[in-house]
């Protein structure tokens, strides 16, 4: 399996609290890639603010049931060190030294991508180790503004080189670049 890694950002680099400023931008074009995007996923995987986030929202929806249903349904895996009774269903933590390695497990078995939303210390972690395939990054066109260093893509630095895969810009603005791994096939 691939992972795959959405990280929605603004014009001057935020990528935190993206609730707070990307509602704006769903247009029906654009709610119809997040569907596709989630139905083809065979699972998620996530940090400990993803899933505190995720959890409430997405276990009680019922204002979106077609992207609530498969959400819910579909294995998630959160990296915490913190969470030991995760309370949403279908979720196992993995923590301790070989996150890594149950990781390139997880990538090894059959299926389609594992999908990562926002950009933080899991992104890293699957950058670092050469983990992530491919990077989608949703363009906002907007300046979020008076922010932290820490709001921004560069707060979570790890080097890695990708190449340009796709392009698509949106009716309400927003510009999805896709970018893959070289050697990744």
């Amino acid at each position: 399996m691939h992972i795959v890694n959405n990280t929605y950002m603004s014009l001057d680099g935020v990528v935190q609290r993206p609730e707070l400023w990307s509602f704006d931008y769903r247009s029906d074009d654009v709610a119809k890639v997040t569907q596709e995007q989630l139905l083809g996923a065979d699972a998620l995987i996530m940090g400990r603010r993803t899933y505190d986030i995720f959890a409430p929202r997405w276990s009680t929806a019922t204002d979106e049931p077609v992207l609530a249903e498969r959400i819910n349904s579909i294995p998630k895996y959160v990296l915490s060190h913190g969470l030991h009774q995760p309370s949403w269903n279908n979720t196992t933590v993995l923590a301790g030294d070989d996150v890594v390695e149950r990781i390139r497990d997880l990538k090894a078995q059959p299926g389609h991508a594992i999908v990562q939303y926002g950009y933080g210390p899991v992104t890293r972690l699957l950058i670092e180790h050469g983990l992530l395939d491919e990077l989608h990054i949703w363009l906002h066109p907007l300046l979020v503004g008076d922010t932290q260093p820490s709001d921004q893509i560069g707060a979570v630095g790890a080097q890695a080189r990708f190449q340009l895969v796709d392009v698509r810009s949106y009716d309400s603005g927003l510009v999805i670049l896709t970018y893959g791994r070289p050697d990744t096939p």
